[in-house]
């Protein structure tokens, strides 16, 4: 019986069996250090493999292979006829190389080698398809997921990394090591309608600074898909974008009708007919159209395709008329817009205003401004005018016309007619169209316009002279001066120059002042009329004589060609005495006067009034007095140059000796009572 402990048994049979592996290689032939070998694919040719130990003279030869003809025996080295693929090798089936040692006199030994092929990183990583194609609806949610796309790699041990190019960075991966592609932006078919991406991969990490790394890369087209998420557009309209959302407004439509009158075909309206298109363009749904409410008593339909509107009747009304239009989308009702068609009831009329003439042409400076007038011509001030008229009116004037330019904005016209620049033009020739309209039904006719922008020079403006012409008219003015001062400077040496006229002032300054009473000058509010004169016979008159001494007295005192001038002569800015008569002095008094010309014998008065004919001869100064206003003679205080400085000693003493004369014969008694 065996009394060793059963645990000890295995340890025994393991001693046994070592003992026994040793008495055998010692009896082997050939041996290898490890019958499990393992080397690299992509090998060179003729690498060896692994190495036989064997005596001398001991010969080694390959008795199987399997796969045949990768190895072969180079004296005792094992070595690769092939370069070996590790793609190509069955893990689960290694290469196996049986090696058959012999020696004379010796038993063989036979050698099983099993042969593993390493895997090493030399392929790159690829994809299966060169481009890639993803259809994304618009406005997805941000992270959305819309595709995933990987990447192949025959290096079964290799991780694979990615990375994304997108343009506006649209989209992007959600791990490098996941390439699940996700929504990055809100994305609106009308901005954007295709992304195109680039992905590459990697079978090293991002950034490694591994020395082998393979890469490859593939092409990825998002389309964005238009969802129905927008109404139909009324055309034309202005687009308006409120948060993520976009509207597109419309004015609404226009036009004219006649009264009593049924309009055949389709109305004509502006900015045009009525047309809607589907919000979502991408999608272009097909609209439908139809009055909402009242048509006018059914005078008006629609056209449930095409939108068009035609008359079923006259309008017997007149005034504006408003129709509510539906457009909507023919699959699903519920997207649907509405907008009005005004229409205007209006008096049909025989003739379209026209322009007066068929054509303009005007000139402007390149200098002259905004809101500038375009002149008649390039050197005139005058600016351009156009004009139209109506045959519909009597008088060709229509209060209704609306003029305009057709095409372009360089220039715009006034209600009146006029031509403004509207903004900066190089020079050149424009030409424009212009229209003109009557607002009431929208007749209108056309004409051309072409205006010539000059390079430079100041624009002269309406109602505005230019700098020549103000430098004409102040050389104008300067000349005239220049003449006004002359005169005036002859006038003044034309007076200073004749002494007679400075002796009548001082003759009249004696009178007065003898008539007033003395050496005191008159008195104020003195009159002195000529009633004395109303009987020439009555020689004994005071009146009669004083004013035939007064006569003789000054004739005697003037010059030769003085006495000989005309009255016009005798005037001069002294105090003022008139005289009036109404009947012929007497034959005792014209005897005692002398004749000035000693041809005709002049009769000398006092009168109210200026005589010409011949036989009187007036006295008088400064200015006449009407007779109309039965005005009685007023001797006014003289103020002025009389009693300057420019008398000589002579008239002094002549005014003196008057003085004395003129005393004497107030003592015999001068009337001056007022009548």
């Amino acid at each position: 019986m065996d009394l060793r402990p059963k645990g000890s048994a295995a340890v025994f049979v393991l001693l046994v069996l070592f003992t026994f592996c040793t008495f055998s290689e010692a009896q082997n032939l050939c041996s290898v250090t490890d019958r499990l070998i393992f080397i690299r694919e992509n090998n060179n040719l003729g690498a060896t493999v692994t190495t036989l130990i064997a005596e001398e003279g001991v010969m080694a030869t390959i008795t199987s292979q399997n796969p045949e003809g990768l190895f072969s025996l180079n004296g005792y080295d094992l070595i690769a006829d092939t370069v070996l693929d590790f793609e190509t090798f069955d893990q689960n089936k290694p290469h196996e190389v049986n090696i058959e040692c012999t020696k004379a006199d010796s038993l063989s030994t036979t050698l099983n080698l099993k042969i593993v092929v390493e895997d090493i990183n030399d392929n790159p990583p690829a994809f299966a398809e060169s481009q890639y194609t993803l259809n994304v609806d618009e406005l997805s949610k941000v992270d959305t997921s819309v595709g995933l796309i990987t990447a192949t790699d025959p290096d079964k041990n290799d991780r694979l990394y990615y990375r994304l190019d997108s343009p506006e960075g649209e989209f992007d991966l959600e791990a490098s090591f996941n390439p699940n592609i996700l929504v990055k932006k809100l994305l609106d078919y009308d901005k954007i309608k295709i992304v195109t991406m680039t992905l590459y991969v990697q079978d090293t990490p991002i950034g490694s600074t591994a020395e082998v790394s393979h890469t490859a890369s593939t092409t990825i087209v998002a389309n964005i898909i238009d969802i129905d998420n927008r109404p139909p557009w009324f055309q034309p309209c202005t687009q308006t974008e409120f948060g993520t959302s976009k509207v597109c407004i419309s004015s609404g439509y226009e036009g004219t009708v006649n009264l009593n009158e049924q309009a055949p075909g389709p109305l004509s309206l502006k900015p045009g007919p009525v047309m809607a298109i589907d919000g979502d363009l991408g999608r272009n749904e097909p609209i439908g159209y139809a009055f909402l409410g009242a048509s006018e008593d059914r005078v008006f339909q629609i056209d449930t395709d095409t939108g068009s509107i035609t008359m079923l009747k006259p309008v017997e009304v007149a005034g504006p008329i408003v129709l509510t239009v539906m457009a909507y989308q023919k699959e699903n009702a519920h997207q649907f817009a509405t907008t009005t068609v005004i229409l205007r009831v209006v008096i049909s009329s025989t003739y379209p205003p026209t322009f007066v003439k068929p054509s303009y042409e005007g000139f402007i400076s390149k200098d002259a401004g905004l809101d500038s007038l375009v002149l008649e011509s390039k050197t005139s001030n005058r600016p351009l005018r156009v004009q139209a008229t109506d045959k519909d009116f009597s008088d060709g004037y229509n209060p209704n016309l609306r003029f305009e330019v057709v095409a372009g904005t360089d220039f715009s016209i006034t209600p009146e007619g006029f031509i403004l620049m509207a903004k900066e033009v190089s020079p050149g020739t424009v030409n424009l169209e212009m229209r003109v309209v009557d607002t009431t039904n929208e007749e209108s006719s056309t004409a051309s316009l072409v205006v010539e922008v000059t390079p430079g020079g100041q624009q002269v403006k309406t109602g505005e002279f230019s700098s020549g012409d103000m430098a004409a008219v102040g050389a104008s003015l300067a000349v005239v001066i220049v003449l006004c001062l002359v005169c005036i400077g002859l006038m003044v040496h034309r007076i200073k120059g004749h002494n007679a006229d400075w002796k009548k002032i001082s003759e009249a300054s004696a009178f007065r002042s003898t008539l007033g009473g003395g050496s005191g000058g008159p008195k104020e509010g003195v009159q002195y009329c000529n009633e004395g004169f109303q009987h020439d016979a009555d020689s004994g008159s005071v009146n009669t004589k004083l004013a035939a001494d007064l006569e003789n007295k000054l004739e005697s005192g003037l010059k030769p060609q003085q006495r000989r001038g005309s009255a016009q002569d005798k005037t001069t800015p002294s105090a003022v005495l008139q005289t009036t008569s109404s009947s012929p002095l007497d034959s005792s008094s014209l005897a005692s006067s002398d004749t000035i010309d000693g041809e005709k014998e002049v009769k000398p008065i006092l009168t109210k009034e200026r005589r010409n004919e011949e036989g009187y001869k007036a006295v008088w100064f400064k200015q006449d007095i009407d007779p109309s206003t039965k005005e009685e003679v007023v001797i006014i205080p003289d103020t002025g140059e009389a009693d300057g400085g420019c008398e000589d000693d002579d008239d002094i003493e002549e005014e003196d000796n008057l003085r004395t004369d003129m005393d004497s014969d107030d003592e015999d008694g001068l009337m001056t009572e007022d009548l």
